[in-house]
């Protein structure tokens, strides 16, 4: 931890699990240090959980507190990476939801990023508020009651939200300063309705399942001996059966006294 910064000495909770965006956490753990502020990664289980870059797997991330084993009042703010999985394992979860409703009633910060809106929206912290999120949960926000916004970065009150992993830079940037307690720019305009809908996906559906590794020549072609091998077992097994059935004699016919 750096012993400066506008960060120094707060303490950060990083709520994840597995399926986190790595970008998103990278970006935002750096962002952390370089402000001086001590961060714990907390998740719903112990040991490592599994980073994401889109739809592949990344890095094994080692997890420093487990969610039951916390509290908000040790914490000065939270911040919950996105990603496809992870917000969705952490919305299930009553520790979590109740983790995060815990910095909410303190007056804590809490900062969320991409698809980790979601969990503002269980923990019924997303009516009345200005957000945004990954373009495709937009109608989940405004179907609980949000403005949302198609930015980079957005903050209201208490709350910063990030739109998409490539946004994570722009969102580091103003980390710092809504974590520290600094006043956010006044808004030339309060938004009174949200932004329409994107009229073409962020990502294509296939465009990172495309770059997925396909089995290789060498491993296909061992699969198919394997399968070879069990058909002929099969067969061997079955000719054997059938000549130990032949060469067993027929039982002689019960006599008159059975």
């Amino acid at each position: 931890m750096n012993g400066s910064g506008k960060l120094a000495g707060k303490r950060i909770a990083v709520l994840a699990a597995d399926g986190v965006e790595q970008a998103e956490l990278d970006a935002a753990l750096m962002a952390l240090k370089n402000a001086g502020a001590q961060s714990a990664l907390v998740a719903l289980r112990a040991g490592r959980i599994r980073g994401m870059n889109g739809h592949q797997p990344a890095e094994l991330v080692r997890v420093d507190r487990t969610i039951d084993a916390v509290r908000a009042d040790d914490y000065d703010g939270l911040l919950i990476p996105g990603g496809y999985i992870a917000p969705d394992l952490l919305r299930q979860s009553l520790s979590a939801r109740e983790f995060v409703r815990a910095f909410d009633a303190a007056g804590k910060p809490i900062a969320a990023m991409s698809h980790a809106a979601l969990l503002l929206v269980s923990c019924g912290l997303a009516a009345g508020r200005t957000l945004t999120s990954w373009p495709g949960v937009r109608d989940d926000l405004v179907n609980a009651g949000a403005i949302w916004r198609n930015q980079q970065a957005v903050r209201d009150g208490r709350l910063l939200t990030s739109r998409t992993p490539q946004d994570a830079i722009a969102f580091a940037h103003e980390l710092a300063p809504f974590l520290a307690g600094e006043a956010a720019p006044v808004p030339i305009a309060t938004p009174t309705d949200s932004d329409p809908p994107q009229q073409a996906p962020s990502e294509l559906p296939d465009q990172s399942l495309r770059w997925l590794a396909a089995p290789s020549l060498g491993a296909m072609l061992s699969l198919a001996i394997v399968g070879v091998g069990v058909v002929a077992a099969n067969r061997s097994l079955r000719k054997r059966e059938a000549r130990e059935a032949a060469s067993v004699p027929p039982s002689p016919p019960a006599g008159p006294d059975g």
